[in-house]
């Protein structure tokens, strides 16, 4: 499929061109407008926006602590942009630019289903595994209370998890369907689910290597994955999958024929525009089917990434502070440091103080379409619960995925990230702590917290980037460096 085909950027009328640019400017302004005059035109007038973007994502948060209602403002107003400017172009180009719920007119040949099912017994206890090993009960709840007392997760994170090992029948999700858009993602719950016996509904591209492994992972477990099949003569697994980004339309209708209450698990990943363009995707089909189906029977499931800006409860900034107080930095390497990089190495992460502080451990690298992709998703959480609906959004922990290892930079960091009190996780680690609390807010509905950056921040495994004594961006650099001796 053509770039210039399905989901896509508007054409700037300035230059004629699809500009990640001018568009990431201008819905950052317009979420930005009603609560934050004053940020929306520093947006609209930021003249270096790659470079440039991170004051006015982080002013997205900080205008939100306002209040309740200036938080879900600038979400809906966010929201509201993106899907007025992004587009929908058809397959064949012809018809030019249509607004993005023309999509749902270009369903094409339907896509048909196929199901497959696991040969294993459904695994009803918690298990994690950590370190090489599979910790459950006793074992698991001592490793959680390590890291909630080191400040790797919040302790709302491991009382979640207690909750589900103290109910194992939670882990039965037969009574509605888990929709996993991005079914090969690393940092996905699909795994997890099959291990507990869950009938998942897989979406990912049309690639037989990837379903060629998903289905053999699907055979040695105990749930079911029932995937969108295209037509044709060749073997099931050559015509599985469906393209978010250009075919929409089929996607969309095949999802809504699900019977039943329905999870749908935004998990996908791109790299560069394609995440913007792949994540409104997902958003456009998650408001249709909420259309069709009603907020009582569909919740929505992220991960948020702990490399973005948040607000963050008083106890995370007051453990910062003095984790800052005990550092054991010597002074004859940190007040150098400090003085040749003009301040920006080694800064605390907090004023003393702040409740909520605001916590900035974006990785300039990933760029803003990174950033725009995942606050699009934080802005549907925020307004799908203001709506009613049962959102599940959790801040997964620094991970070394596929993804992050194979940028040089970033994985030297996540090396070396543990000088610094920061613990980065095994994927296979990651992925079911975040299956584990999906659970827990499916079954405890996960009820409301008072202001929008408390539902974000409740139940984070942030890996101690909320409670180390620096600001993660002015150690990452030395981290790097760390890491990159200490694998020599």
């Amino acid at each position: 499929m053509s770039d210039l085909t399905g989901v896509v950027f508007p054409l700037d009328v300035g230059s004629g061109r699809r500009s990640t640019t001018a568009t990431g400017r201008a819905v950052v302004a317009d979420a930005l407008r009603a609560a934050d005059p004053v940020g929306a035109a520093s947006a609209e007038r930021e003249t270096n926006w790659r470079q440039g973007y991170l004051p006015h994502f982080r002013r997205l948060v900080e205008a939100g602590l306002v209040s309740p209602e200036a938080a879900r403002a600038i979400a809906r107003d966010g929201l509201a942009s993106l899907h007025e400017r992004m587009r929908w172009v058809g397959p064949h180009a012809t018809e030019g630019d249509q607004p993005l719920t023309s999509a749902f007119e270009w369903a094409g040949e339907p896509l048909a289903s196929h199901t497959f099912r696991g040969e294993g017994a459904p695994d009803r206890t918690l298990s994690i595994p950590d370190a090489g090993e599979r910790l459950s009960g006793d074992r698991l709840r001592r490793r959680l209370d390590v890291w909630a007392d080191a400040g790797v997760i919040e302790t709302s994170c491991a009382e979640a998890v207690h909750l589900v090992i103290d109910n194992p029948d939670w882990l039965d999700l037969g009574d509605r369907t888990v929709v996993v858009l991005g079914a090969a993602a690393e940092m996905g719950p699909l795994r997890s689910l099959l291990r507990w016996g869950a009938d998942v509904a897989a979406v990912d591209l049309p690639r037989k290597d990837l379903w060629d492994r998903l289905v053999g992972d699907t055979r040695k477990l105990a749930g079911s994955i029932t995937v969108p099949v295209r037509a044709g003569d060749e073997p099931v697994t050559g015509r599985v999958g469906g393209d978010l980004v250009h075919d929409l339309g089929a996607v969309a209708q095949w999802v809504s024929q699900i019977e039943g209450p329905v999870v749908i698990g935004n998990y996908v990943y791109a790299d560069g525009e394609t995440n913007v363009r792949v994540s409104m995707s997902v958003d456009a089909l998650t408001r249709r089917i909420v259309e069709q189906k009603g907020t009582g029977d569909v919740a929505l499931a992220f991960l948020a990434t702990p490399t973005d800006v948040f607000a963050v409860p008083g106890s995370a900034v007051d453990r910062s502070v003095a984790n800052y107080a005990a550092r054991r930095t010597s002074k004859v390497l940190r007040v150098p440091l400090r003085t040749v990089s003009g301040g920006r190495l080694l800064r605390r992460n907090y004023v003393p103080g702040q409740n909520p502080g605001i916590n900035d451990s974006v990785v300039l690298q990933q760029g803003p379409n990174y950033l725009l992709a995942k606050r699009l998703q934080r802005w549907r959480a925020t307004s799908y619960r203001e709506e009613g609906g049962v959102v599940s959004l959790n801040v997964a922990p620094p991970t070394r995925t596929r993804s992050v290892v194979k940028n040089r930079v970033l994985a030297a960091a996540y090396a070396g990230a543990h000088r610094f009190g920061i613990e980065v996780f095994e994927p296979g680690t990651a992925n079911t702590l975040m299956a584990a609390l999906l659970v827990h807010d499916l079954r405890t509905g996960s009820p409301a917290q008072p202001h929008p950056w408390q539902d974000e921040a409740h139940g984070a495994a942030h890996g101690g980037l909320w409670t180390s004594s620096y600001d993660p961006r002015s150690a990452l650099g030395l981290a790097a460096l760390l890491g990159v001796a200490s694998a020599r």
